[in-house]
């Protein structure tokens, strides 16, 4: 993906390489899948962000909170509108400084579970903890079905990884500051993710009653605030709790900014109606950004009697969506790598060489097939439950969906044709660089300087 957004930066560029690449009605689904994901996304993160604040307008966990989680819906909503009126400059804006807060929210937390982990805080009545929890209830349950049926939870939690990628046609250098923002954003997610979950693995037990989950009326906790809460802390749930909730604004910032420029270059490219193509003289798709904010009032749909029911269909939209579209980054990149040689072209001719080449696209492209296996196992045998057609389209809905919009658009424009021809791709089209010479001669002398660095130096340009 790195490769194609250095050498393509265009506006929704997951699904112009799928169309580009791999077949038009392919990045059409691909689109529109991205698209709705985010949509509907939205609102279940403007709830959330209300459901937060019921730690401190619900404490004895009643499920009736002092105030009303509509109130808090409106605050938020009117918050990220206000963020998205400044453009691609305010999302980065914001994201950044809620980004410094995250990762030093974070780090504590690692150097407090451990402390937590080993027996170090006085309040904490349960003394030295080790892998007990992995024994007694054990960390693993449901067996192989348990293991399935965290792949939707886990991509749901990942998504947004890729967001990089959607400001590329409004960075100033996309060649140098993309690759650079995207392995950071690896980084952040081998060090933040993994460790602090891997930590809370041990500190805080998986059957517990009051961890979150998407039911229930009563107020139910983070695995973070939990944590804390068992380890007797008095001040810290609040401010990570707080945290929590800032993270989740961030999520429906960017909810907004990644739904209105995907949809924004669909209908650039005829691909949906032709008043979501107008931007304003910054840049902004500000018809496609009145719809997207719109779409933040589904949250009031928790208010009625049925909402919750609505709001599961709603969100299974979105259930397989990341699978989808990271698969179809992989296989994108496996076909740009393709055509590139096709045309003479060597990996020296790249502003950004991706890491593991080629075989680390198909084995990403093998694991996201296997997640939708997986998925599909557990949605045809639910855990605890017999097959059921309802319980199977709640989890598996997004699938027939991205089947329905590429077999639409192929029957809509009489395309009968499977997938885009290697030789008929015109690898110079589109490239920001149009002096392909003077292209190859400023990446030799990067080249050429980077050999005269030091060992450390080069190897923190290689991995940052």
């Amino acid at each position: 993906m790195l490769i194609n957004l250095a050498l393509y930066p265009v506006a929704g560029s997951f699904f112009n390489y799928s169309v580009r690449f791999i077949d038009e009605g392919w990045g059409f689904a691909m689109g529109w899948n991205y698209a709705m994901n985010w949509l509907v996304v939205l609102p279940f993160e403007l709830t959330t962000a209300g459901i937060t604040i019921a730690f401190w307008t619900d404490p004895d966990n009643t499920g009736h909170p002092s105030i009303n989680v509509g109130v808090w819906i409106t605050i938020f909503l009117v918050l990220v509108t206000v963020i998205n009126v400044f453009g691609v400059r305010g999302y980065g804006e914001v994201e950044f400084a809620l980004g410094m807060i995250k990762v030093i929210a974070i780090i504590g937390f690692i150097i407090l579970g451990v402390i937590i982990d080993c027996g170090g805080v006085p309040t904490d009545h349960r003394g030295y903890i080790g892998a007990h929890y992995w024994h007694e209830p054990g960390a693993f349950r449901n067996g192989f079905k348990g293991f399935c049926s965290v792949f939707v939870t886990a991509s749901f939690a990942f998504g947004g990884t890729e967001l990089v990628g959607l400001a590329a046609a409004e960075a100033a250098n996309p060649r140098k500051t993309i690759p650079k923002a995207t392995k950071q954003v690896f980084w952040r997610i081998t060090l933040f993710y993994v460790i602090s979950l891997f930590l809370l693995g041990l500190i805080v037990p998986s059957d517990d009653d009051t961890l979150s989950s998407a039911s229930g009326g009563a107020t139910r906790y983070s695995p973070f605030v939990l944590s804390f809460r068992l380890a007797g802390i008095k001040i810290l749930p609040s401010i990570f709790n707080a945290v929590i909730t800032l993270s989740v604004i961030s999520v429906a910032n960017s909810c907004t900014f990644a739904s209105t420029r995907t949809i924004q270059a669909l209908c650039a490219k005829g691909m949906g109606p032709k008043w979501g193509a107008k931007i304003d003289k910054k840049g902004r798709p500000y018809i496609v950004l009145i719809v997207a904010l719109l779409f933040g009032c589904l949250a009031y749909i928790n208010e009625a009697p049925q909402g919750s029911t609505i709001f599961t269909w709603l969100l299974s939209l979105s259930g397989l969506s990341n699978f989808f579209t990271w698969g179809s980054i992989c296989f994108a990149h496996i076909r740009f790598r393709k055509a590139w040689y096709r045309a003479g072209r060597t990996t020296d001719d790249l502003p950004f060489a991706a890491m593991f080449g080629v075989v680390g696209s198909w084995i990403g492209l093998g694991l996201n097939i296997l997640c939708l296996i997986a998925q599909f196992y557990v949605a045809l045998f639910p855990i605890g439950g017999s097959p059921d057609a309802q319980t199977f389209f709640e989890d598996y809905l997004a699938a027939p969906i991205v089947i329905l919009f590429f077999v639409g658009y192929k029957v809509y424009y009489k395309q009968w044709s499977i997938g885009v021809n290697v030789n008929d791709i015109n690898v110079d089209e589109g490239r920001r660089e149009v002096d392909v010479v003077a292209f190859r001669e400023e990446l030799d002398a990067e080249r050429a300087e980077k050999k005269t660095w030091p060992f450390w130096k080069r190897a923190w340009d290689f991995w940052m």
